[in-house]
């Protein structure tokens, strides 16, 4: 159990560094443009909010949203009740959850394989990169596929996938406008003061967290080991924006297993939600396993080219 528990912590802290490291260069550049005081503020101010806020809140309010029953209360503790009844909601009501946020996460890696600019970390990625026209046309026949099957168990679990499609579309809208703000926030006519860059980069913050914190429920339900997973990996990114972001940008396939993760871990929700078993500590290994494969092809790539 307690080595399950530390498993679990450790591969949301991985996870939610590597699916984060976008929005830690984006940090990085903007913070170069600010004074002391300011980047004093957002390194631990907005720690504080990115951790207690953002990636407190978030998990918590949608576990009550799709467990209303529980109550606010019940919702916080809900993995680590003896109560008979909490444990009946969680059964019943987490395929809702899991399957919303399986669908979110698995056309986040579509949309990366298809459309995104990359670094080639596999063979197959250079086809897909070619044919991106086709990212609208595979994700709507998945849709419609994973719809068809949920409305055979039960109507809510098909909304959820519509919601999770929905949520998908909306923060990407969200994401494009950022990466233009950033441009704009960058540029030497730019006279916004260091506190509206400040605001600025935490709503960048709450947009990009928004993986990260559905990710995490492929690896647990519980909203305490969630918060203390990635908060852990909100503050090793805070770290690295200010000291390593330079040697980070360094290994090229990071994203890519990044989105694997997120693929695979979109995946684990899929099944689980139409009631396939999946052991706790399946997640955070593969996690690990992934992450790991394409920091050896980084390294070995760095090695290379020197």
């Amino acid at each position: 159990m307690i080595f399950t528990m530390i498993l679990t912590v450790l591969g949301l802290c991985l996870f939610e560094v590597i699916s984060s490291i976008d929005n830690a260069v984006i940090n990085a550049e903007v913070l170069g443009t600010m004074g002391k005081k300011g980047r004093r503020w957002f390194l631990l101010y907005g720690f504080f909010f990115a951790v207690f806020v953002v990636r407190g809140l978030l998990p918590w309010a949608i576990i009550w949203a799709t467990m209303p029953s529980l109550g606010p209360i019940g919702s916080l503790t809900a993995a680590f009740s003896n109560d008979p009844s909490v444990h009946l909601a969680i059964e019943e009501s987490a395929p809702i959850l899991l399957l919303g946020g399986g669908i979110f996460l698995v056309f986040l890696f579509f949309h990366w394989l298809f459309l995104e600019t990359k670094n080639f970390g596999l063979r197959h990625e250079k086809f897909f990169f070619k044919n991106g026209v086709w990212f609208f046309a595979i994700v709507s026949i998945l849709l419609a596929v994973v719809v068809w099957y949920a409305l055979k168990i039960n109507p809510m679990l098909a909304f959820s996938a519509v919601v999770g499609s929905t949520a998908f579309f909306i923060t990407h809208g969200f994401k494009e406008n950022a990466e233009k703000g950033e441009k704009a926030l960058l540029s030497s006519d730019n006279k916004m003061s260091d506190i509206s860059k400040i605001l600025y980069l935490e709503i960048i913050d709450m947009t990009f967290s928004i993986d990260g914190v559905l990710g995490a429920f492929a690896f647990t339900l519980s909203v305490p080991l969630i918060i203390l997973g990635n908060g852990l990996g909100a503050f090793v990114l805070r770290k690295l924006t200010i000291s390593n972001i330079d040697r980070i940008k360094k290994y090229a396939f990071l994203k890519n297993g990044a989105m694997y993760s997120i693929f695979v871990l979109g995946i684990v929700m899929m099944a689980d939600a139409f009631g396939v078993h999946i052991p706790s500590y399946v997640s955070p290994l593969l996690t690990f396993a992934i992450i790991g494969y394409f920091v050896f092809k980084s390294v070995k790539l760095n090695k290379q080219t020197q």
